[in-house]
């Protein structure tokens, strides 16, 4: 692949701005979805990497011992987790932990040969790689639901930051696509 390897947030959001209730809870996605499932399965092609939060991980490792269809962690990708403490089990088969620090980390991702690198989430994550400037894009799904409280999209800090919008798509169930690249 050519050019630099970019760090994508793909991601589902309430209309209200929230990722997840405020104990984690994702039920409000629980909906019929449209034929293509949004694109997934293409952006899915496009990545070879997923970082994940040590949160998210563990709500992933959560639905998997529950036996939820879908989750797990896909081995012909490589998973990175970030978290500042020592995991208490061994991790599953292609997943790593990563205690270095982010741009030291992304710096060397990025020279490897390879596709896309999908950024799962959650908030504090996705806030800790936008404040080292490395997100590229974010491609968001509106989900028409109001849950009034919960996990933003990126957790709160004083920080200002430009996108410029690549696309916006329509589905017809209401959700609404938006791509954004992260503005220099």
């Amino acid at each position: 692949m050519a050019g630099k390897r970019k760090i994508i947030v793909h991601i589902a959001t309430s209309a209200d701005g929230f990722i997840a209730r405020p104990d984690g809870s994702v039920d409000w996605l629980d909906r019929p979805t449209p034929k293509g499932h949004y694109g997934m399965a293409a952006f899915y092609q496009s990545i070879d990497t997923i970082l994940w939060g040590r949160k998210t991980y563990e709500m992933a490792l959560d639905f998997q011992k529950k036996g939820v269809a879908g989750s797990g962690f896909d081995t012909k990708v490589k998973n990175y987790v970030f978290s500042r403490n020592k995991p208490q089990s061994p991790a599953p088969a292609g997943v790593e932990f990563v205690h270095e620090p982010i741009k030291a980390f992304v710096t060397r991702l990025r020279k490897k040969k390879g596709k896309d690198i999908w950024m799962m989430g959650g908030a504090s994550i996705i806030a800790s790689f936008l404040d080292e400037d490395e997100i590229d894009e974010f491609v968001m799904h509106v989900i028409p639901t109001f849950i009034g409280e919960g996990i933003p999209l990126i957790a709160p800090a004083r920080r200002t930051v430009p996108l410029k919008l690549i696309s916006c798509k329509k589905f017809t169930d209401g959700v609404v696509g938006l791509h954004y690249a992260v503005s220099e």
